[in-house]
């Protein structure tokens, strides 16, 4: 997307480098929706993810000069908030996994429940984990379509490469997440021995 006047994103994060005091605001303004959204889906809790996108601008703005233009200036960002994301689930990690909910008090059932959600929470922290282990590229496929749900084209268009290649990457990175976190398809299970407690099983690719 351009504004009138047809200013390109590199040419707005150029001028922000040289010193313009409103171009990195204009640059923003533009993605900012997006932004949020991809910290939104990544974090999997609003708080979060409004901590993450302010982490997001903070390292953006700083470290402009070091685009290099070999990428498309949305795709950095998308890189930025998504590595701020997950440090952020990793920071917050071991608050969430000692602090129990108010009704844990409030009897069996309730302890019950709490536990439940603690463990839910404990799981996604774990997930966060195994998919910030991910070699980049890999990391960046498998989150723009299993976590966000984009389309494998519409991945390949962000990231500047073949559909192909998309698939393969996904491939490559579901199959390491799966011998990382195959032991959390029983957690589910034995949590909601009724419910599908199934994961899709990751399919073979070619490169990546």
């Amino acid at each position: 997307m351009e504004p009138a006047g047809g200013v390109s994103d590199a040419e707005l994060l150029a001028a922000h480098v040289a010193g313009d005091p409103e171009a990195f605001t204009s640059l923003i303004a533009r993605h900012r929706d997006r932004m949020w959204a991809v910290a939104l889906r990544t974090t999997g809790d609003p708080d979060d993810a409004a901590d993450a996108l302010q982490d997001a601008l903070i390292s953006a703005f700083r470290g402009a000069d070091r685009f290099r233009g070999d990428s498309a200036v949305t795709t950095w960002l998308h890189r930025i908030v998504v590595n701020a994301s997950l440090d952020r689930r990793r920071r917050n990690s071991v608050r969430y996994a000692v602090s129990l909910p108010d009704e844990s008090l409030g009897g069996e059932g309730a302890l019950v429940d709490a536990r439940d959600r603690i463990a839910e929470r404990e799981d996604q922290i774990e997930i966060a984990a195994a998919l910030s282990e991910l070699p980049r590229h890999q990391r960046e496929a498998v989150l723009l379509v299993d976590v966000e749900g984009w389309t494998i084209e519409e991945a390949a268009g962000m990231l500047g490469c073949p559909p192909g290649t998309i698939k393969s990457r996904c491939s490559r990175g579901r199959v390491k997440l799966a011998s990382k976190l195959g032991h959390l398809r029983k957690n589910v299970r034995e949590r909601n021995p009724e419910g599908p407690g199934s994961v899709k099983s990751p399919k073979g690719g070619d490169e990546g």
